[in-house]
C-alpha cells in the first residue's frame, strides 16, 4: 500500500467574502485535504500483466500458426517451376484420386471448424442520448435554492453542497427530473421512478429507432441496466410491453452494479449475439436520480446528490452480414475488472439508511485510492490486446527485470535509492487509441485520470464537456462522450476509441471499439445546439 502521505492532495479555495461575523467584509480561504489516485508509475502487478497476455495468446493462436505453414508451403512450391508444379499436380490427381480427395475434405473440414468456432464480429450501428426538455434545466444556484425551498436540508448541509458544486466540473445547464423541481414531498417513490424512467428510456429509444429505422420486433437481446431504480415488473419488461416487442426476446435487467453497468450490459450482449446468429441486442443505460436523491444531512450522502443529473442511452449492437456497411463501430476487446473480494473495495459506494432512516448512497473518503487500484488492475490487464508491439515489449521488459533482480544495481543501472529505479517504464496509451471516453464522475477524479495516465487536453476533453453540459449521467456517460466526438466530427475510419468506467462493488471496465468509417456530424445528437459552445474553459 502507498504512503499515506503520498496519497493526500492539497487545495486552497477561494469562500468569498465573509458576510458576518469579526472577519466581515475580508476575503476568506479554506484549505481542502483530498485523497488522490495512486501513482501508477509506483506499482504494477506483473499477475495482471500475464493475465492480458494469456488473453492475447488465447486468440492469436491463428496468427502464430498461420505464418509457419505458408512459409514451409511457399518453400515446397518455390522449388519447381511453373510447368512441374501443373505435371506434379496432373500426375498426382491422376494416380492418387483418394489423396487428393481427402485432401480436400480435410482442407473443406478444417475452413468450416475455423469460421463455425471464431467470435462473429459485433458491429455497432448507432446509439442515441436522451436531451432532456429545457424546463428541468437547472443551474448550480437554482440547484441550491431548490434544495432550500424543499426544507430538507439545514444552513450547514445547504452550504456543505453548495461548495461541492463550486468545485465539481459540472456547468448550469444539467436536468434534474420534476420530482425534485416541483415537490418538497418525497420523490424516492415507485410512481415518480417509473414516470422519470420512463420519460428516459422511452425518449432514447424512440431516437434510436427512428436513426436505425429497425423496427422493434426485429430486437432479439434487450439488456437494460439501472443501479438503484428496480421495480417489478423489471425496466427491460416495461420495455417490451410499451414496444410490443416479440414473445421469444432475450431479456435482462441488470441492477446495483453502478456506474460502469453500461460496459458490463455491452459484454452480456456480445455473449447473446456470439450464441445467437444473425441477430440484434439493444442496450439501454441510465439511472434514475429522483428515486436515489437522499434528504437528508449526512455529508458523505449529500455527494450524489451534488453530481448525478438525469440522462439515458440506447445503443443498437448486431452480429447480422448485412449491417457490416452501415455500421459506425466494430466491437475490439472488453476487459473488466472486479475488486469486491477487497472489504474496503466493496463498501466503498454503500446504499444505507442514515442514523435519521433515510435511504441514502455513502461514498467513501477511500474511493480515489480503492478506484485508482482497479484502473491500475484494469489498464495492466488492457494493455497486452492494445498496445503497439514496441511499447509492450519496453514495458514487458522492464517489469520482468524488476521483478527478477529489484532494486539492484549492476552494469549500466540506476541505484535502488535514484527515482529512475522505482518507476517501471509506463507504456503510452495514447498511442493505442485516438480517441478516450472517460467517465465523468467528478473534476478531481478526471484531473487524477489526466495526470496518471499522461493524458493532453484533447484526450480528456469529451469527459470533462459532458461532465459541464450533462453532470454525471451515471452509466450512460461514455455515450454522451462519444457523442460529443461524432458532433465535433473527430472519428476517421480505423480510429479506436477506448470507453472507461468504475463504479460500485468495486469494478473498473474498458471497452474498445474500432471506427468503421467516418463518422459524419449526426442529425440527432444531444449536443447539435451547443456544440458550437464547445470547448469551455473550465478555469475561469
Amino acid at each position: 500500500m502507498a504512503n499515506e502521505q503520498d496519497l493526500l492532495s492539497t487545495e486552497i479555495v477561494n469562500r468569498g467574502i465573509e458576510s458576518s461575523g469579526p472577519n466581515a467584509g475580508s476575503l476568506t480561504f479554506s484549505v481542502r485535504v483530498r485523497r488522490r489516485l495512486p501513482d501508477f508509475l509506483q506499482s504494477v502487478n506483473l499477475k495482471y500483466v500475464k493475465l492480458g497476455y494469456h488473453y492475447l495468446i488465447n486468440h492469436g493462436i491463428y496468427l502464430a500458426t498461420i505464418p509457419v505453414l505458408v512459409l514451409v508451403f511457399s518453400a515446397e512450391v518455390g522449388s519447381l517451376s511453373r510447368e512441374e508444379l501443373w505435371r506434379k499436380l496432373w500426375e498426382d490427381a491422376r494416380y492418387d484420386l483418394a489423396t487428393v480427395l481427402g485432401f480436400f475434405g480435410v482442407f473443406v473440414f478444417t475452413l468450416s471448424v475455423y469460421f463455425m468456432s471464431r467470435p462473429r464480429s459485433i458491429y455497432l450501428v448507432d446509439f442515441a442520448c436522451y436531451r432532456p426538455h429545457d424546463d428541468l434545466k437547472v443551474t448550480k444556484e437554482e440547484f441550491i435554492e431548490l434544495a432550500r425551498k424543499s426544507g430538507k436540508f439545514d444552513e450547514a448541509s445547504l452550504q456543505f453542497q453548495k461548495r461541492i458544486l463550486q468545485s465539481s466540473g459540472i456547468g448550469d445547464e444539467t436536468y434534474v427530473p420534476k420530482s425534485v423541481i416541483m415537490s418538497s414531498e418525497n420523490c424516492a417513490t415507485m410512481k415518480e421512478g417509473r414516470a422519470e424512467a420512463s420519460t428516459v428510456i422511452f425518449g432514447a429509444l424512440d431516437e434510436l429507432f427512428e436513426k436505425t429505422k429497425v423496427r422493434p420486433k426485429d430486437i432479439g437481446v434487450l439488456v437494460v441496466n439501472c443501479s438503484i431504480f428496480n421495480p417489478t415488473p423489471s425496466l427491460s419488461a416495461m420495455i417490451i410491453n410499451h414496444y410490443k416487442m416479440r414473445g421469444n426476446i432475450l431479456s435482462y435487467n441488470l441492477g446495483g452494479m453502478g456506474c460502469s453497468a453500461g460496459i458490463i450490459a455491452v459484454d452480456l450482449a456480445r455473449d447473446m449475439l456470439q450464441s445467437n446468429p444473425n441477430n440484434c441486442a439493444v442496450v439501454v443505460s441510465t439511472e434514475s436520480v429522483g428515486y436515489s436523491w437522499y434528504p437528508g444531512r449526512d455529508r458523505s450522502m449529500l455527494i450524489p446528490n451534488c453530481y448525478f443529473r438525469m440522462g439515458c442511452s440506447a445503443v443498437l449492437l448486431s452480429n447480422r452480414g448485412r449491417d457490416y456497411r452501415r455500421a459506425k463501430y466494430r466491437l475490439e476487446h472488453i476487459v473488466r475488472t472486479h475488486k469486491g473480494a477487497d472489504d474496503r473495495s466493496f463498501g466503498c459506494v454503500y446504499q444505507e439508511e442514515d442514523e435519521q432512516k433515510f435511504k441514502g448512497l455513502k461514498v467513501s473518503k477511500d474511493l480515489m485510492e480503492i478506484g485508482g487500484d482497479a484502473l491500475k488492475t484494469n489498464i495492466t490487464t488492457l494493455g497486452p490486446l492494445v498496445l503497439p508491439l514496441s511499447e509492450q515489449l519496453l514495458f514487458f521488459g522492464t517489469l520482468v527485470w524488476r521483478h527478477l533482480f529489484g532494486g539492484k544495481t549492476g552494469p549500466g543501472l540506476h541505484p535502488a535509492s535514484s527515482p529512475s529505479s522505482k518507476k517501471p517504464y509506463i507504456p503510452d496509451y495514447k498511442l493505442a487509441f485516438e480517441h478516450f471516453c472517460v467517465h465523468a464522475a467528478s473534476k478531481t477524479v478526471l484531473d487524477e485520470l489526466q495526470r496518471n495516465l499522461e493524458l493532453s487536453d484533447k484526450n480528456i476533453e469529451p469527459s470533462r464537456m459532458t461532465l459541464h453540459r450533462f453532470g454525471n449521467t451515471s452509466s450512460s456517460s461514455i455515450w454522451y462522450e462519444l457523442a460529443y466526438l461524432e458532433a465535433k466530427e473527430r472519428v476517421r475510419r480505423g480510429d479506436r476509441v477506448w470507453q472507461l468506467a468504475f463504479g460500485s462493488g468495486f469494478k473498473c471496465n474498458s471497452v474498445v471499439w474500432r471506427s468503421m468509417r467516418r463518422v459524419k456530424k449526426p442529425t440527432r445528437n444531444p449536443w447539435l445546439d451547443c456544440i458550437d459552445r464547445y470547448p469551455v474553459n473550465l478555469s475561469l
